[in-house]
Parts: structure tokens; sequence; C-alpha cells
């Protein structure tokens, strides 16, 4: 009972507040500045408290320029996570911009949302991507494809990281940089593998459904761990992707062991 209670305060302030904030983000897209590129970062912050995810950084994230970042994909907790740690924009599939309210948010995060299935966007959705990166743009993006269940990590596509050909003013490649998120704990003790589902959603799980089991589960610990940032200007795609990929799962399988 005192599970249900909790989640159901939990959900009840998530919309609350999120329906605050919603036109607060709106009206700083309108505005000059850099508020619509922290505010969401400031918001996610406090939805990670409310929502339980006591969050650990290690590594260093890079911040004087734009910077394309590669990371395994485990749940829709790795919006709210990523989004905590430093302010940040997302590359999605076009499909989340019309999903109902949360497709609202995507966009309010000024994620760059990719249509895979047409070769004629792919041009565009780069040249989208370069201007954010020069800008001084964060992108992050989930080079597995898709989620799964917390324990492991996919392979990278290397098709995903076009996007690291982007050059900036000064000529060399935008950096990428590796980071790895692991689910270690859940009310402060070590979280097992059969715990892991219940904060990672893949497969033809529902979303709705699956935020309220995380919630009833209890407080989560998270470890973002920053890896060295790679590049094209040392390296061909393929091998960045297989670079990439071996760092993160070092860091997932470091985390989940608790050495980091």
């Amino acid at each position: 009972m005192m599970a249900k209670l909790r989640a159901t305060a939990i959900v009840v302030g998530f919309l609350l507040f999120t329906l605050v904030c919603m036109p607060v983000q709106w009206l700083l897209l309108k505005l000059p500045g850099g508020a619509a590129r922290t505010f969401p970062n400031w918001y996610h912050r406090r939805v990670a408290a409310l929502f339980g995810l006591n969050i650990r950084v290690v590594g260093r994230p890079v911040t004087d320029e734009g910077v394309l970042i590669v990371a395994n994909h485990t749940s829709w907790a790795d919006i709210v996570i990523f989004s905590a740690v430093m302010p940040i924009s997302f590359v999605a599939k076009a499909e989340i911009a019309r999903w109902p309210f949360f497709g609202t948010l995507a966009r309010l995060q000024r994620t760059v949302f990719v249509e895979r299935a047409r070769r004629s966007a792919t041009g565009q959705t780069r040249d989208v991507i370069r201007e954010r990166l020069l800008a001084g743009d964060a992108l992050v993006l989930f080079p597995e494809g898709t989620s799964h269940d917390g324990n492991h990590v996919l392979p990278f596509k290397s098709a995903l990281l076009g996007a690291a050909e982007a050059r900036l003013a000064s000529g060399t490649h935008v950096k990428v940089q590796p980071v790895s998120a692991a689910f270690t704990g859940l009310y402060g003790l070590p979280m097992g593998r059969e715990n892991r589902p219940f904060f990672a959603w893949y497969g033809d799980m529902e979303m709705v459904p699956h935020l309220w089991e995380a919630l009833l589960a209890g407080p989560a610990d998270v470890v973002v761990q920053f890896h060295e940032p790679l590049s094209l200007d040392r390296m061909d795609r393929k091998s960045l992707a297989a670079e990439a990929e071996s760092l993160v799962r070092a860091g997932l399988s470091e985390a989940l062991a608790g050495r980091v």
C-alpha cells in the first residue's frame, strides 16, 4: 500500500510540475539567449529527484564545444538521467514526435527527429545536426538503435554515427564522447540482474505501465560514466563505432560490478 501511495504521489507531482514547466520552455524557445538549452536540465534534475533516481557522475563531459554523445540505451529513464546531468538534446526516431504528451516534451527539448525510412531526409537531418553542433549543443545518440535489459550492450550501428562526420569551424571533426549509464542500486542496496528489468524498458513493453512498475519498485541508483572523447580525425566511422561500443560496454560492466 505504501508503495502505491508513493507512486501515486510521484505521478501527480510529475504531471503538475511538468504542466507548469511546459509553457515556460515553450516561451523560452521563442526568446533569444541560451535559456531554452539550460531550462530542461533544471527541470530534469528535479524530475530525477522526484522519481528517486540517485545519479552519480564519473568522468568529465565535453562542455566547451558541440559534442555528439553516444550511449547505451536501457529505458525511458535515460532521457531523465542524461538530461539531469547536463544541458543536452537528443537524436531520436521521428515517430517519437507523434507520441501523445511525451512527443511534446521531446519537441520542447529541441530533439532532432530522424526519418530512418526516408533516405531523402538524411541529408537534411545531417545539416540540422551539424548546425546544432556548430552552435555548441550536446546531442545524445543511442547507436544500438533500440533499448534493452540494462545488463549488456548491443552492437553499435556505425550507420547511425553519420553525424560524427560533421566538421566544426576549426575544420576538425566533432568530438564523439562515449557514455555508459548503469542501474546499480535499489533502495541503496546493490541491484541484482533480476531487478534491473523494473527500470529497463524494451521489447513490446508499454511505457505508462512500465513507468508505474518502476515507481513501485522504489528509488534507484544510477552511475553515468563519461569516457574519453573520440573523433573521425583519427579513425574511420566503423572503427569509431567499435571503439565507442567497447568503452561503453566496459563502463557498464565496471559499474554493475561496483568498480566505479
